[in-house]
């Protein structure tokens, strides 16, 4: 596997509203609900990019207290947002990390500096340029088998 195919997320059309995420060897679907249209049988974009910066946060926070020998049994984080429209976007996020409460104030502080500076976040920060562009869909190759 090339460096370009370990940084690669290729997402397939199932039906209707919902798609297949590929990513190194792991695969997740995304649907909208019922009442946007879809069958409610995953997540949203709009919510794994949410979980993604959630997730991202909380990794951060983690090795942060397992790398100074802070507890991290119980750890969580749990994030609200809202959404505005004209562009359609996330407009707030909130995230609140869950330590445990054995974390010394000063730690605290730290933790929620580092955990701030996580990639996801950073990310959000400093955009990356995002390009768009079209490629035709392969046409379907015939089901070959070797004659018996």
């Amino acid at each position: 596997m090339t460096q370009m195919d370990e940084h690669r997320v290729s997402v397939r059309h199932v039906e209707d509203d919902r798609f297949r995420i590929s990513m190194r060897h792991h695969v997740i679907t995304v649907d909208q609900p019922v009442d946007d249209g879809g069958d409610d049988t995953a997540p949203t974009p709009t919510e794994l990019f949410i979980a993604s910066l959630t997730a991202c946060v909380a990794f951060y926070a983690r090795r942060f207290l397992s790398r100074r020998g802070l507890p991290t049994a119980g750890l969580a984080a749990t994030a609200d947002y809202a959404m505005a429209a004209g562009p359609s976007r996330v407009a707030e996020i909130t995230i609140r990390l869950h330590v445990p409460d054995s974390i010394p104030p000063k730690q605290r502080e730290a933790v929620v500096a580092v955990a701030s500076r996580c990639t996801v976040h950073n990310t959000l920060h400093q955009a990356p340029h995002v390009h768009i562009g079209l490629d035709p869909v392969p046409e379907a190759q015939p089901d070959v088998r070797e004659a018996p």
